[in-house]
């Protein structure tokens, strides 16, 4: 069976994966087994990591980054997540992998999440398996929480720790604006502080009825009312400059600004694609790396 995957294999295939990021984000306290429940709308952006798999005689990791991103920090042996993600399916081969990345590094953007999930589809297309859907997201949950989304992007709602994934019509196109850190923040960090400061969080976490009801009307104000992100509070409370940068923003004309998941990119809702230059050029004379997105975009996708 090796050897006849192998024959199969073709030239190189590059998948496309999104960042994430959380228009709502509910947290109830600890289950018993230590993870947090979540009720979360994700949104994939318009930033992005490039991922090539191909056949090689061993198995090997290339990662480049763009000019904004530092990938000193990002595993180039079996520890990161694409090599992990191969390493659940491949029966024998090897593979060279390629990332490039766009999508910030350990910043609350699911970027690992996004190379976890376009390492299993290009590897799936590489040796024309063509896996059914359900196949893929099981093998996507195993990976981590964020990973069954990057392979559905849009915009979706996540439970469970975020695996289950039920996708969301979402008509609209929001411009956001993407401003990372240099220095990252811990998620483990900033789920202790969310348990240390709200010991009594309920067993649920809080629904999204309004941030639904906002992205069916299509309507910016109203979905930046609607912005919800039970971390924030923890992550302004360990870094305070974020809390710095939001207000910044939202005074620089951003109709709201928020923590991106865990952080510690924050994230801010424009009026349009009009707005969103002119914050990226307001805030640019403070912040080294200023990004403009649109959302939402598709999953993780084969590149023609």
């Amino acid at each position: 069976m090796v050897e006849v995957r192998a024959q199969r294999a073709s030239k190189p295939v590059t998948v496309r994966a999104a960042a994430k990021i959380n228009l709502h984000l509910g947290v109830g306290r600890p289950r018993e087994d230590g993870f947090h429940p979540l009720d979360t709308v994700y949104q994939a952006i318009s930033l992005h990591d490039d991922v090539t798999v191909s056949a090689a005689a061993e198995d090997a990791l290339t990662v480049v980054g763009a000019g904004y991103v530092d990938v000193d920090g990002v595993p180039t042996d079996a520890a990161n997540i694409a090599m992990r993600a191969l390493a659940e399916v491949a029966c024998g081969e090897r593979h060279h992998v390629r990332i490039g990345k766009q999508i910030p590094v350990a910043g609350g953007m699911a970027g690992g999440s996004a190379d976890g999930a376009a390492a299993l589809l290009a590897h799936d297309r590489l040796h024309d398996l063509r896996q059914p859907d359900d196949v893929l997201l099981e093998q996507a949950a195993r990976l981590g929480s964020d990973v069954p989304f990057s392979l559905v992007g849009g915009t979706a709602r996540g439970r469970g720790r975020g695996e289950v994934v039920e996708p969301i019509e979402d008509p609209g196109a929001w411009w956001w604006v993407v401003v990372p850190s240099t220095v990252g923040l811990s998620t483990p960090a900033v789920y202790r502080h969310f348990d240390a400061m709200f010991p009594d969080a309920p067993e649920q976490p809080a629904e999204p009825t309004e941030l639904l009801a906002a992205l069916a009307s299509g309507e910016p104000v109203r979905l930046a009312r609607a912005l919800h992100n039970d971390l924030e509070e923890p992550a302004i409370d360990l870094r305070p400059e974020l809390g710095t940068l939001i207000e910044r923003g939202q005074a620089a004309g951003a109709l709201r600004g928020t923590v991106s998941g865990s952080g510690p990119t924050c994230v801010f809702l424009c009026d349009g694609r009009e707005g969103a230059m002119e914050l990226v050029a307001g805030l640019s004379e403070e912040y080294d790396v200023v990004l403009p997105a649109v959302g939402p975009v598709a999953g993780a996708h084969v590149l023609a």
